[in-house]
């Protein structure tokens, strides 16, 4: 089995809190991750003999959220926010493709453990490197994202955020950029 929940709730403070769970296949565990978006997460884990008891788990999960008041988040409600890393050459040399992944790999967790959302797809081109995240609060995401591309010691100088509605891709608007008055291209 595979798959993840995703939920999220607003307090009544108006601050946004998530909840998700999945099956760690590897450890054979259930894993539940929850908190307050944009923040560290905290996780419980609880030992699965089989995986038959996975999925009456998962629906254990899913009822007491909706308990809770938590649902998902539809990706028309979320936001694109695209990490763009400026690149030497057009198409990318097989340092950057390492520069991808790491990157990738980086923002992925940065996101994930604080309920920011995912990283949706990347690529290279136009001597750049786009790497595309879904994300339910855009401040937030491009907070953890500057703090990651410094803590994985990624090049922040060549760094440009941009955000659009997910229903509206081509409306991207600068959310940071190493120059002030240039725009933004994928």
């Amino acid at each position: 089995m595979s798959g993840i929940i995703r939920t999220y709730k607003r307090d009544d403070d108006g601050v946004l809190h998530f909840r998700e769970a999945w099956y760690d296949d590897e450890d054979q565990q259930f894993v539940v991750n929850h908190g307050v978006v944009g923040h560290q997460s905290r996780t419980d884990e609880t030992a699965v003999d089989n995986e038959t008891s996975v999925e009456g788990l998962m629906a254990a999960f899913a009822a007491q959220c909706e308990e809770d008041r938590y649902a998902e988040i539809p990706e028309s409600e979320q936001f694109w926010v695209v990490a763009q890393l400026a690149l030497k050459t057009k198409e990318g040399t097989e340092r950057d493709r390492h520069l991808e992944r790491k990157a990738k790999t980086a923002l992925t967790a940065e996101l994930a453990w604080r309920g920011l959302g995912v990283v949706d797809r990347s690529e290279i081109g136009n001597s750049r490197l786009n790497i595309f995240c879904l994300c339910p609060d855009v401040n937030k995401a491009v907070n953890a994202i500057k703090i990651c591309v410094r803590g994985e010691d990624l090049d922040f100088t060549k760094l440009t955020i941009a955000a659009a509605p997910h229903s509206d891709p081509t409306a991207f608007k600068i959310k940071h950029s190493p120059k002030q008055g240039v725009g933004f291209t994928l």
